[in-house]
């Protein structure tokens, strides 16, 4: 493929981004040509497709969505030709009144003074847009075309104002391409953590708790699972452990920055007429663990980590299972460090990522956000802390991206997006270099000249928020966890009453070995039994009858459906020691 016609592809996000806004205009011509009375708002492009949202009297109901598809088609046979023309502030608001469009005479109204009023015309209509788009209806693929949902939405995102309709579509340069998106969407949700959550017995989410979610036995077994791993694993690096409390005082949260920069997020209370904050992040108590004590250069890099549990107000529309809530167990860990050793503490926490990522058969990509307008700090210090990130990851080989103005508010981050088994990515580790915060409280270490220096610190998660986590992991396996994690690892099915005493042995046999083990001896078939266990996505299910009592072995089945065979309880019990002591992905 040449330079330039990769240029008109979907891998060049540019045009992809294009296309799906002149998708969005073919949507609302259409909606105008079967439905005059509908009121347009605005269309963008997305990070997956397009919407519009539109001021209906009536509701888009699947049937009228199927006309809308089928007239959008129309247009994209029409090969209609995009123009572009501008008008002065007088004409363009009087040109949107005519045509009975108040939402655009706002959104005229609302542009700064000299700014560039320009519409784009197709065919019969015309929208306010400030493009880019494709210059022909035609370019767009009538038959690879998908409108897939519509929700409310207010206007200007203000619930004060007017609700809206808000419709979604998706469009692929090839029909064979939307297939194959369909398909992805159709996998995502029979893989949907909240529909798997509520069948294998993991989590729940209540009405009397919004966004505080509650996890079941089962779910406390994954998730003690989850985190006894961490801790091997960051012990083996060198950290050491900390817990701080929940609630902490306003001059805390003042010092620390975050009433000034995050105080909208944060849950607030009284306590013997003071204020005080329920902390939404664990850096400030870190830095008080780290400040209650002196220290020397020798203890540098010092490596602390800490669970803890944090609250964040969310608004309620943006609570979304597991994936956003209102409170969640966050793996902070801080390392204070001398200057010097910035890239090297730096460069040992990638790895520490790739480790713990690999293990769970996830890849990523990276993210190098830097200064937002809202910061703390210079401009000399941000760039050169920035300047280490980058040289960090970059003599790892490791190439990244620019997320302009996204940092954090003390600091520069690298963002490690993961990506899942559907080609999903989900943010979840962050390194976050800091010198802001060690000033704000005054930290200190005795340096090789004896004098007091300042040390340097990064924020850091791998996992992030590990209910957020245990939601990616959950569609990443399709509720079907390897071995080392899954909530029950064996399961025994006997096939008749006579076996349920050997079957207990086992059990307690596997138990005795430290294995998750459940028995079925229930009076039902044996059929019934497998299918059941395999819904339970068990790994393992051992089938015991009449012969295994007799020759003292286990009948072996997965979850796949295939049979092992027999073999002796002690053989089994040594491959599942070898597979969960290797974490194999199954």
């Amino acid at each position: 493929m040449s330079e330039e016609s990769s240029l008109y592809t979907f891998e060049n996000e540019e045009y992809r981004k294009t296309y799906w806004h002149t998708c969005s205009h073919i949507l609302a011509q259409a909606v105008k040509r079967l439905y005059p009375e509908v009121k347009l708002a605005i269309g963008p492009s997305i990070d997956e497709g397009f919407y519009y949202d539109m001021d209906s009297p009536f509701p888009f109901t699947p049937e009228i969505m199927e006309k809308i598809e089928e007239e959008m088609r129309k247009i994209c046979k029409e090969k209609l030709k995009l123009e572009r023309f501008e008008l002065p502030r007088e004409e363009a608001v009087k040109f949107m009144e005519e045509k009975g469009e108040p939402y655009k005479v706002e959104l005229i109204n609302d542009l700064p003074a000299g700014a560039a009023i320009s519409f784009y015309k197709q065919g019969e209509f015309t929208d306010l847009c400030a493009g880019p788009h494709l210059d022909s209806t035609g370019r767009v693929k009538g038959n690879a075309i998908k409108l897939t949902a519509c929700n409310a939405a207010y206007w200007r995102g203000d619930s004060n104002r007017e609700t809206l309709q808000r419709i979604y579509g998706i469009a692929f340069p090839k029909k064979d391409e939307l297939d194959a998106y369909l398909q992805r969407i159709e996998e995502a949700k029979r893989r949907d953590h909240r529909k798997l959550g509520k069948e294998l017995g993991l989590f729940m989410l209540m009405d009397e708790g919004p966004g505080f979610p509650f996890f079941l036995p089962k779910g406390m077994v994954l998730r003690n699972t989850l985190l006894d791993y961490w801790r091997q694993v960051h012990k083996k690096y060198g950290y050491v452990e900390i817990s701080t409390p929940i609630i902490l005082n306003r001059q805390l949260w003042e010092r620390s920055g975050h009433w000034d920069h995050y105080k909208k997020n944060m849950y607030t209370t009284l306590i013997d007429e003071e204020d005080y904050a329920i902390k939404p992040m664990n850096c400030p108590g870190g830095m008080l663990v780290y400040a209650s004590e002196p220290h020397s250069y020798r203890d540098l890099p010092l490596r602390v980590g800490e669970i803890g549990l944090v609250h964040r107000h969310e608004l309620s529309g943006a609570l979304h299972g597991l994936f956003r809530v209102r409170c969640f167990n966050q793996d902070d860990a801080h390392v204070f460090m001398t200057r010097e050793q910035m890239k090297d503490v730096i460069q040992e926490t990638v790895r520490l990522f790739d480790e713990v990522y690999s293990t769970f058969g996830l890849s990523y990509t990276i993210e190098l956000s830097t200064m937002p307008e809202d910061h703390i700090g210079t401009v000399e210090e941000w760039e050169r802390n920035q300047d280490i990130l980058k040289d960090a990851i970059t003599d790892m080989g490791k190439d990244f991206i620019i997320n302009e103005g996204d940092g954090a508010f003390y600091g520069p981050k690298l963002d490690f997006h993961l990506s899942d088994s559907l080609g999903r990515t989900w943010q979840c580790g962050t390194i976050q270099l800091d010198s802001q915060l060690p000033e704000r409280f005054e930290l200190e270490y005795v340096g090789e000249d004896g004098a007091k220096h300042r040390p340097v610190m990064i924020h850091r998660v791998v996992l992030g928020s590990i209910e957020r986590f245990i939601g990616v992991i959950t569609e990443h396996f399709a509720g079907a966890f390897p071995l080392w994690l899954s909530p029950v690892q064996v399961k025994v099915l006997t096939v008749t009453e006579r076996a349920d005493g050997y079957a207990a042995e086992i059990a307690a046999a596997l138990d005795q070995q430290g294995f998750r083990v459940e028995t079925d001896t229930r009076n039902e078939k044996i059929g019934k039994k497998i299918r059941e266990a395999t819904m339970e996505k068990v790994p393992y299910m051992l089938v015991v009858g009449d012969r295994d009592v007799e020759n003292k072995t286990v009948s072996v089945r997965t979850r796949s459906g295939e049979d092992l065979g027999a073999m002796s309880l002690d053989t089994f019990a040594a491959k599942l020691k070898e597979e969960v002591q290797s974490k194999v992905i199954m």
